[in-house]
């Protein structure tokens, strides 16, 4: 069998939804800008990309088409080059890469690109009619479906015993890590910068104007967090049945909303080595798993387990993980379940610090952990991610030397 390698990555900053840099930025332009850079840098013909993935987790208000071809067009690959958008919400951008590379193994493509983006501002916050409509037999049998992502964190921080002090260390963590990583340039490698119009409101009279910006950074760090700002917060209220009141989650200590997109170029190993590519790493496996939909977030405790079985591992094999930070509640007890070395995990931040486009950050977290597994001579890492509607999900890499 073909083995699938990942030659290049590339993404936007993450700009802050709706008073961010990409506030009137459509997901075309920010998906197509990844994928475009993510090809340049490959060094490859746009025309040799037989497949765009695209992974978006509200595709539906996302644009009137599919989103994974109007980035590839937009991307400048020509017609022949095919798309298809990807959702399974908070990892859709892990398994747009998953099944790139799936696709390259066993069905003979050559190029393909694995992808996210999300446009929150535009989406979910910015008029599009995304009202969760209920199914009368779903919601009969598993109301849990139609829970928010913060009733479950809170759910899940009271049921396994996650203390509020515990979850504002976290995110202190997270953030000072992320500070120190761009204070360091660790992200330069990946961001290419994208100039475009942003809406901006005059807080005195309220009056609308376009301003021209270029989104050059990850615009959600908070370098200047402390532990004290952080427990002065008041806990989010979070509605529904169940949690009527919040008691752990915050502003603080949970994922921020951004904007963004990232891609990676995803070849066959003969085709690199015929195109003279050096890959950053090789996609060794994915697995993905179901829980129980009012504690979505220990997705990962399932998921990560099953990969590690498949491939003979144990979590001592691995170098390098990053586990998406949806909250400090539900990092905090996966890192718990897995006995996951704090020292090599989320290692510059993470969502809480940096930011959470749903569709985007699965793509995002594959090329980071690439770069930053090669800078630290990593060999295999892991990329694991809890998904709303309960389920979690896992992808290992093989992280090659320069």
């Amino acid at each position: 069998m073909k083995q699938a390698v990942i030659v290049s990555t590339a993404r936007t900053g993450l700009a802050k939804s709706v008073r961010g840099g990409f506030n009137q930025t459509h997901g075309a332009v920010m998906g197509g800008h990844a994928v475009k850079h993510a090809i340049a840098r490959a060094g490859i013909d746009p025309a040799l990309v037989e497949d765009v993935y695209m992974g978006c987790g509200f595709p539906e208000g996302a644009t009137g088409n599919n989103i994974a071809r109007e980035s590839a067009i937009w991307a400048g690959c020509p017609v022949s080059t095919a798309g298809i958008t990807v959702n399974r919400y908070c990892s859709s951008g892990l398994n747009a890469i998953a099944m790139a590379a799936q696709q390259i193994m066993t069905d003979g493509t050559d190029i393909a690109v694995g992808a996210g983006v999300e446009s929150i501002s535009l989406v979910q916050m910015g008029g599009v009619n995304l009202k969760n409509f209920t199914e009368e037999h779903l919601l009969q049998v598993k109301p849990a479906l139609w829970m928010t992502m913060i009733e479950t964190a809170e759910i899940v921080a009271e049921r396994y015993g996650v203390s509020r002090e515990r979850q504002d260390g976290y995110a202190l963590q997270s953030q000072q890590r992320t500070a120190a990583a761009q204070a360091s340039g660790k992200y330069r490698d990946e961001i290419v910068a994208l100039a475009t119009k942003m809406k901006k409101i005059d807080k005195a009279t309220g009056a609308e104007s376009l301003v021209d910006v270029t989104v050059d950074h990850d615009e959600c760090n908070r370098p200047d967090t402390t532990l004290e700002g952080l427990a002065a917060l008041k806990p989010v209220h979070a509605g529904g049945q169940q949690v009527a009141q919040g008691k752990y989650v915050t502003a603080g200590n949970s994922s921020q909303f951004s904007d963004g997109a990232s891609a990676c170029v995803v070849m066959s190993d003969a085709e690199a080595a015929k195109q003279n590519i050096k890959p950053l790493g090789i996609f060794r496996g994915f697995a993905i798993a179901g829980v129980e939909p009012d504690e979505m977030g220990i997705g990962p405790v399932i998921a990560v387990p099953r990969l590690l079985k498949r491939h003979g591992l144990t979590v001592a094999d691995i170098d390098l993980w990053e586990l998406n930070e949806a909250f400090a509640s539900q990092t905090l007890y996966c890192m718990d379940k897995l006995g996951l070395d704090p020292a090599k995990t989320n290692v510059n931040g993470g969502a809480i610090s940096i930011g959470h486009p749903y569709g985007m950050t699965g793509a995002r977290l594959t090329g980071h952990i690439l770069i930053e597994g090669r800078r630290r001579g990593a060999k295999l890492g892991v990329v694991t991610m809890c998904i709303g509607g309960g389920m979690g999900a896992a992808g290992l890499f093989e992280i090659l030397p320069a």
